[in-house]
């Protein structure tokens, strides 16, 4: 038997349209009608989608020109969702979005829960890639990549300094024929660290206790795990994380 769509499912279609960068802002959207019958339901289930959308900021009504994109939607994108975009031939970035920061380096993981994902023993080295999302001129994210050593083999370049001109994972793919997948993304909270408030750019007192959200995704090969993405959000993007 056949599921029927609800309003949120219809949201949720154009939610992640916008998300994945198929729709820019200022596009036009389709109509309440044309939606209703593209989708398959009444229209009145089409109207209470758009309002749904449009209360999320990620739509406006203007006069004369229908509904359209939001101009400036309020999305912070996280680490999965960036590389369903890319998958997906949209942009990376969220509207408005640059990348600052981006460095590499090796370090022993004292993190018990990323030697676990990573099948590695506490303490043993891994390659760390950082970058700082900043949208309005401030840090709004952290990504980090936490990449199991074998990468090196076949991608020396996840040491290289500075911005890749390609995404590591994609060098990776093609050149050893191996596909990455990722595991769904997790979610938690914790206490910043003093070098995650400086990469955020929050200066509070020593003694401050800062929660971030964290989100965390295991991607991994036929082989076992490659690497765990890593994000962390600015306290004042909580809100704005779908």
């Amino acid at each position: 038997m056949e599921t029927r769509k609800g309003y949120a499912d219809i949201a949720a279609h154009y939610r992640q349209r916008i998300l994945n960068g198929h729709l820019a802002p200022g596009d036009a959207m389709p109509t309440v009608n044309e939606v209703a019958r593209d989708q398959g339901v009444a229209r009145n289930t089409a109207v209470r989608a758009y309002e749904l959308l449009k209360r999320e900021g990620l739509i406006s009504t203007r006069a004369g020109a229908g509904t359209v994109v939001a101009q400036r939607p309020n999305i912070v994108v996280t680490g999965s969702d960036r590389l369903a975009r890319g998958e997906a031939g949209g942009d990376h970035y969220a509207p408005d979005e640059t990348s600052t920061g981006h460095e590499a380096w090796r370090q022993p993981c004292a993190d018990l829960s990323i030697c676990r994902a990573l099948g590695i023993a506490p303490h043993s080295e891994v390659i760390i890639r950082r970058r700082v999302f900043r949208r309005d001129g401030r840090a709004t994210v952290i990504a980090l990549n936490h990449i199991h050593p074998r990468v090196l083999d076949d991608v020396p370049e996840v040491l290289q300094q500075g911005k890749l001109p390609r995404s590591w994972r994609d060098l990776y793919t093609e050149r050893t024929g191996r596909e990455i997948h990722r595991s769904p993304e997790l979610f938690g909270a914790r206490h910043a660290t003093l070098d995650e408030l400086a990469a955020l750019e929050i200066v509070v007192p020593d003694t401050a206790a800062v929660p971030v959200l964290v989100s965390y995704s295991t991607h991994h090969d036929e082989t076992g795990p490659v690497t765990v993405w890593e994000d962390i959000y600015a306290p004042e993007t909580l809100k704005e994380v779908r």
